[in-house]
């Protein structure tokens, strides 16, 4: 089985997250939304899109605890619950139960080193629906 397909998202924790969205922008010409700025790429299968997430956070989140990194990578997976059926038997730390939206599922874990790991089982059709906005 195929484990990790790509990279989803970057997350980091910054100071100032309007003053790092806006320097950003500014000086590299990210396009920011309510979250940071979304990266579109063609898949390796051709068939569908890939999406990053580039976000920063502010420091005191705790969104990336029990890790004390400043910077969290979202993984893309092909079979989300197989995986964590797998990782569980490895002996890998799983931090939660799989959460299900709209544009896909998500659990978190740790690496061997404490840094929290997020892994995100997409749902492409809903990203490659053109009427999709993922701000509404």
């Amino acid at each position: 089985m195929k484990r990790v397909t790509g990279i989803g998202g970057i997350f980091f924790k910054c100071k100032d997250v309007d003053k790092v969205k806006a320097w950003y922008e500014k000086h590299l010409g990210l396009i920011m939304d309510d979250y940071g700025s979304l990266f579109v790429s063609d898949s390796h299968d051709q068939q569908s899109k890939q999406y990053l997430q580039w976000s920063p956070f502010p420091e005191n989140t705790t969104y990336f605890q029990p890790s004390d990194q400043s910077y969290m990578i979202n993984y893309r997976v092909a079979d989300l619950t197989a995986l964590v059926d797998i990782l569980r038997a490895e002996k890998v730390t799983i931090l939660d139960e799989i959460q299900s939206f709209d544009y896909g599922k998500f659990v978190h874990i740790l690496d061997i080193e404490g840094r929290k790991i997020e892994l995100w089982e997409p749902n492409d059709e809903t990203f490659n629906d053109p009427s999709y906005s993922k701000t509404t």
